[in-house]
């Protein structure tokens, strides 16, 4: 089966030309090479897949022969979650706070109020 159609039936992605589109961007790799829309998969292949900011690491259990619900879905491959180091948990804690907290860009010339939130932002009194 072409991995295009295998992302998409097993609900990796939601459309296939979705799935055919991270492929073509390089976001999805099969057995550690960049993998193409038409590249066939077998049961065992190895697919590392980015995700937004993150990788998914799969391991091909089942080709299916049609669309599965949400729930035999997962049932086709295996995911393997990586161990986390405590410190980086928490590094990855901070920068989502971070990202949080900056401030919204401006359009134009910042306000009185967007210059204070601006130098709270920066440490500064």
């Amino acid at each position: 089966m072409r991995i295009d159609k295998w992302l998409k039936s097993a609900r990796i992605y939601k459309t296939r030309e979705e799935a055919g589109r991270a492929c073509d961007m390089g976001r999805v790799k099969l057995n550690g090479q960049e993998a193409k829309p038409s590249k066939e998969v077998k049961v065992g292949d190895e697919l590392i897949i980015k995700v937004e900011k993150h990788y998914r690491t799969l391991q091909i259990k089942e080709i299916p022969t049609r669309g599965l619900s949400a729930k035999d879905a997962r049932s086709a491959y295996h995911e393997s979650i990586p161990e986390l180091s405590p410190d980086t948990v928490e590094l990855m804690k901070l920068m989502r706070r971070a990202e949080r907290e900056l401030p919204a860009p401006v359009k134009g010339r910042p306000t009185k109020r967007d210059r204070r939130v601006l130098e709270r932002f920066r440490g500064r009194p």
